[in-house]
């Protein structure tokens, strides 16, 4: 039993333990629990053989564990309610180091003891080092259905052979560009741009499309999760946040521009298989960074020169030479 209750991109981050764990122990049947509201992350990976759903009392769930007899529970959250549920479950566990102390220590002092060049996926792998089972140095994985494609020959005639997928959405406003920033980049982009976002992004994405009718497309809000994601997998390049639609590009090495605001692609953000045509856009030089290990509310600093003072020409100059002469446009596989 492998468990992970959120959030999409943490949730991501432990595919590859997933399918090494399920390739190196084929017998194995694997069980995973999530939050319902995230199960479309998992609903389709085919290294899972039972996806359990989280909707409320932990307890409900427990007495169907118990009929399974889990030979390991896997830890990956490391919350109350996990610890929790090892205790009621009473099997041997095995626990993500998940760096509470340092990650404290670096964003409230600055002191910085985590662990140098090891990113949360390796972090996470060694978790089953125990078991005997080893990284495949492979990428995330992400399983989409046939139903939950999204057909961008739908998109206007400029945007049908390349655009550039910008994710503006964040869950923490210090992880979220300004608007006005937004806007600007994909002014200076020279290629077409989707907007892609949820339905809280939609205020945000309509300031920026708002005269920008021939260069960019406002999805935000108009899709479900896995529309998204295809929309993505079809782009030329992706624009994201430090989102979980940053780390599911991976899962077909899109090209990335990744941008940083309270957290940092240094400390706990970057995998070096994230892709092989990427740049991290961070201001340089800020001592206050990072604030942060998830994002918060507000600027702790009230300055907030991580995002506003990016770089909006370098992001869309970037973006544009990560993308190859030869890509194939729509269709992608």
């Amino acid at each position: 039993m492998i468990v992970r209750f959120s959030s999409i991109g943490d949730i991501v981050l432990t595919t590859p333990l997933i399918r090494c764990l399920k390739l190196q122990y084929p017998g194995a049947e694997i069980h995973y629990v999530v939050k319902k509201k995230f199960a479309m992350v998992l609903a389709d990976n085919p290294y899972i053989d039972h996806l359990h759903l989280l909707d409320g009392n932990l307890r409900d769930l427990v007495k169907a564990f118990r009929k399974e007899r889990f030979d390991y529970v896997i830890d990956l959250h490391k919350t109350l309610r996990s610890y929790w549920l090892r205790i009621l479950l009473g099997r041997k566990v095995l626990a993500y180091r998940k760096l509470s102390v340092e990650k404290f220590l670096i964003t409230r002092f600055g002191i910085d003891l985590l662990p140098k060049a090891k990113h949360v996926v390796d972090r996470i792998l060694d978790t089953i080092k125990p078991l005997g089972v080893k990284p495949d140095g492979k990428p995330v994985d992400y399983f989409l259905r046939e139903s939950d494609r999204y057909d961008c020959g739908l998109l206007p005639e400029t945007h049908r052979k390349h655009f550039v997928a910008f994710v503006i959405g964040g869950q923490h406003f210090t992880k979220r560009l300004p608007e006005e920033k937004i806007r600007l980049i994909c002014e200076t982009l020279r290629l077409p741009v989707v907007l892609l976002g949820g339905p809280e992004d939609a205020g945000a994405a309509q300031q920026v499309a708002a005269g920008l009718q021939e260069k960019v497309v406002d999805l935000c809000g108009k899709l479900s999760f896995n529309q998204s994601v295809s929309v993505m997998q079809q782009s030329a390049a992706v624009i994201a946040h430090d989102t979980g639609l940053m780390h599911i590009s991976a899962a077909w090495n899109q090209p990335v521009v990744s941008v940083w605001g309270a957290t940092s692609p240094d400390k706990f953000g970057v995998w070096p298989y994230l892709a092989s045509r990427r740049f991290e856009a961070q201001v340089p030089g800020l001592s206050c960074n990072p604030c942060s290990n998830f994002g918060s509310a507000a600027c702790p600093k009230g300055h907030f020169n991580c995002m506003r003072k990016q770089d909006a020409a370098l992001i869309a100059e970037k973006a544009g030479a990560l993308i190859p002469a030869d890509s194939p446009g729509l269709g992608r596989p």
